[in-house]
């Protein structure tokens, strides 16, 4: 047998979530979870490798409907996480009857062949992304389709580097952990790919070139470090981003976008942005590119587009990258899956019938106006952030200092899950608030409510 590396105590990163191994954590199975539940956590615990963000779990579902997940205790809780897979709400009927239909009708497409839904919903993508994108491979999750969008840019442009940001998070396979930016996914796993630059976010509340100014006095430094790196590498082949990342919710500054695709045109490099947990009408536009102005090279979406239901994501390009047939790009066994096919197809017309776009922009700006009077009232929140249904608050102990609440963060945490509100932290400190598109104004107000009721707990006990 061999000799395995001698284990340390484990240190807790809390870039990507909570920690499930947080006291509280325990706190909670002891005193919240049933005996029942605890079993089937215990089986779980058994079974599956530990690992962080997963392993040993929070809780046992039973179900999921609309914006609730429900546990074995029959405690339904509002989902404010939900993987970013739901927006169009858990098990919508219309999802489900698709995959049904579909699963009757042709289950499986073996490699080489094709089949009509498939066809169908890439030339749907093709239709409803800005031009010149217009040509779709699929996958079967973001990540491989992030993988994907790497191997196009190298055909297409014979470069290898890329330039991510930190803190980013672009998936878990080894190259896409290459170019994302946190802690938990990149430190002690060895060699990572080469060429992978990293480069600051853009991130107005916490931002490193102007800390005690605003993005008005700073003429986007962020954006400028970026023309400045491609310049200096010479040899970049792609800009990878999100446009908007949905665990920290960071808007970009006016123009940012706009700097950062002028500054690859000027280098030749490639831009793709990577909207696998914002795509399909979260910012309030189908993608967020269209809510921030900007065409990337290549695009890439993921979650959603199987209907809460289905692993699934798809990589869209420019037509004119269609330039490499005897490589292979995206070489997946369910690459043209006909029931991921269908629930993405069902996916789509029920965000386009149901006015969930506008939906997403009323209910967004409501629920930031609500977060804002938070704010008011609630020394904890730091700062509240929201595009559309993407929103968030970044707890602190000090306004001034800016310095992360961690501990009161997990407290809110448990104290809402306690009241019937799920969500993941962020950063340590951020609560990052993504309901379905679907919820209602009342559902999103009681909602709101227990997290008020909450934070106003927390800062009670303080």
């Amino acid at each position: 047998m061999p000799v395995l590396k001698e284990h340390q105590p484990p240190e807790v990163d809390l870039s990507e979530g909570d920690s499930n191994l947080s006291p509280l954590r325990q706190q909670w199975i002891e005193t919240a979870i049933d005996a029942t539940s605890q079993h089937w956590l215990a089986r779980d615990a058994a079974v599956f490798l530990h690992q962080s963000l997963s392993t040993p779990c929070l809780n046992v579902l039973k179900t999921c409907q609309g914006s609730f997940i429900e546990d074995l205790q029959q405690r339904r809780y509002f989902d404010f996480h939900g993987n970013s897979a739901h927006q169009v709400g858990f098990a919508h009927p219309q999802v489900i009857a698709a995959i049904k239909d579909q699963l009757d009708a042709m289950a499986f497409c073996t490699r080489r062949y094709t089949n009509i839904v498939a066809i169908e919903l890439a030339e749907k993508l093709a239709a409803i992304t800005p031009e010149p994108l217009g040509k779709v491979l699929f996958a079967p999750g973001g990540t491989t389709a992030v993988g994907m969008a790497m191997k196009l840019a190298r055909a297409a442009t014979g470069r290898f580097k890329t330039i991510s940001m930190w803190d980013a998070f672009h998936g878990a396979s080894l190259d896409a952990m290459s170019i994302s930016g946190e802690t938990m996914f990149r430190q002690d796993v060895g060699p990572l790919l080469a060429g992978a630059q990293h480069v600051p976010p853009a991130e107005p509340y916490r931002c490193i070139w102007q800390p005690t100014g605003t993005c008005e006095d700073c003429d986007l430094k962020c954006a400028t470090y970026i023309d400045y790196v491609l310049e200096k590498e010479g040899d970049v082949g792609a800009v990878i981003a999100e446009p908007v990342r949905n665990t920290a919710v960071n808007p970009p500054p006016p123009g940012y976008w706009q700097a950062v695709r002028k500054a690859c045109d000027r280098h030749g490099a490639l831009l793709i942005l990577d909207e696998t947990a914002v795509c399909l009408g979260r910012t309030g536009h189908m993608f967020a590119c269209q809510t921030f102005d900007v065409i990337p090279d290549i695009l890439t979406i993921g979650k959603g587009i199987g209907g809460g239901v289905i692993p699934f994501a798809a990589m869209i390009a420019r037509t004119d990258l269609d330039m490499a047939p005897q490589k292979a790009i995206g070489h997946y066994t369910h690459e043209k899956n006909p029931v991921a096919a269908a629930a993405g197809l069902a996916t789509i017309e029920i965000i386009e019938t149901q006015n969930l776009l506008q939906r997403a922009q009323e209910l967004g700006h409501h629920a930031l106006k609500r977060l804002q009077d938070m704010q008011k009232d609630h020394s904890l929140i730091g700062d509240v952030r929201g595009v559309g249904l993407v929103l968030g608050i970044d707890l602190v102990k000090d306004r001034r200092s800016k310095e992360r609440a961690v501990a009161e963060a997990d407290q809110l945490m448990y104290a809402c899950l306690g009241r019937g509100l799920s969500f993941k932290t962020s950063q340590g400190s951020f609560i990052p608030l993504s309901p379905p598109l679907t919820i209602t104004q009342p559902e999103l107000d009681q909602a709101l409510d227990i997290l008020e009721s909450a934070l106003t707990d927390v800062e009670k006990n303080q």
